[in-house]
């Protein structure tokens, strides 16, 4: 079997163990003669699954009891309107933090249902940079600061966690969600699309702080209200099973290696070593300002786009997949989350040394 490293920045590459036990499992899971995919969300095969989900979850990232876990639909692109339309109280009013391109795109969808502000943005520099933020520039009478913690497409991450006071603080934390320890009590609501570090698409991971619940107003649709699946158990309708089951797998994986502490080593050691050659480097360079560098989405450019291209096509040829940089950017950006491997980083670094040497 020859399988490729997939840079790819979602959906990205699943651990390879998960993989094989979904494989074993397919046709029939447990015994039941089903497949996960034919359970009825409602049986009590399934009741174990969610549930045991959930409850690795909460353990791998610490959940404090007074958070209510959500599986969700519709992306994390679906939160950039239920955040509003479920936090915003008799003000209206929601600062947000603009560092790129899902940034932009939460700014434009919230701004439908109240009064939207832009407290800080690095914009000025191509986003290459994660502006700096503190208490003093939060109205506390707002009903919520917003930021997304790690920038796909951009390449910058918030390595310091705003402190917002009273303010609840939400993140769209699709892109680093279960790469390293945080601290989910200094947030009200963590969203984040399962695509990157969680399972495959369709699953949605919303972690929300009890008292934020149940402040929306009669005009919320029934799907987009958080209360109505935190009271249903995130069974309101027929949840993404499937990817409710693949969620479980990895993270039953992630646990087995040690949990959110080694895989934050893991992730650290994998940037360094990519990193590292980009600085040393006569040929790759990084549009990023150090100080904001991503662990999960390293961007990387060469002097020209026909050498850019000429790179892409080489490291294809070496097994190294989905490379090229996103299309509002260019250049190249290989996005490695939790399930790439030390070696696939490694043979990335063999193939930009052997094109540079050999570049006439």
């Amino acid at each position: 079997m020859n399988r490729v490293y997939n840079f790819s920045a979602g959906p990205s590459m699943l651990p390879l163990p998960v993989l094989e036990k979904a494989q074993k499992e397919l046709v029939n899971y447990a015994n039941s003669g089903m497949s996960v995919m034919e359970l009825s969300h409602r049986s009590g095969l399934f009741t174990e699954i969610i549930t045991e989900a959930e409850q690795l979850l909460r353990e791998l990232m610490r959940i404090p009891e007074n958070y209510k876990v959500l599986f969700l639909q519709g992306g994390a692109s679906q939160q950039f309107a239920s955040v509003p339309m479920n936090l915003f109280g008799e003000n209206g009013k929601a600062y947000y933090i603009h560092t790129g391109s899902w940034s932009k795109k939460a700014i434009k969808e919230a701004n439908k249902f109240g009064s939207i502000r832009v407290i800080a943005s690095s914009e000025d520099k191509n986003f290459s940079y994660i502006p700096s933020v503190d208490q003093s520039m939060i109205d506390p009478e707002a009903d919520y600061v917003h930021i997304t913690t790690n920038n796909t497409i951009e390449g910058t991450t918030f390595h310091e966690i705003p402190d917002t006071g009273d303010v609840p603080l939400v993140a769209d934390m699709s892109s680093n969600i279960l790469s390293e320890e945080v601290d989910v009590s200094k947030f009200g609501l963590i969203y984040a699309g399962a695509q990157k570090n969680i399972g495959p698409a369709g699953l949605t991971v919303v972690i929300i702080r009890e008292d934020l619940i149940g402040k929306a107003s009669d005009s919320c649709p029934t799907m987009l209200n958080y209360q109505t699946h935190s009271e249903s158990g995130s069974l309101y309708n027929t949840p993404p099973t499937f990817s409710i089951y693949m969620a479980k797998l990895v993270f039953e994986w992630l646990k087995g290696l040690g949990g959110l502490k080694e895989i934050g080593k893991i992730n650290r050691e994998k940037a360094n070593i990519l990193y590292q050659f980009i600085d040393e480097s006569k040929m790759f360079t990084s549009p990023v300002e150090k100080e904001s560098r991503s662990m999960m989405n390293i961007p990387f450019i060469s002097p020209s786009a026909e050498l850019d291209a000429s790179f892409l096509e080489k490291a294809k040829v070496a097994g190294l997949e989905t490379l090229k940089g996103h299309r509002s950017v260019g250049g190249m950006r290989a996005s490695i989350y939790n399930a790439m491997p030390v070696e696939g980083v490694q043979s990335l670094v063999e193939c930009m040394k052997d094109f540079e040497k050999n570049y006439k």
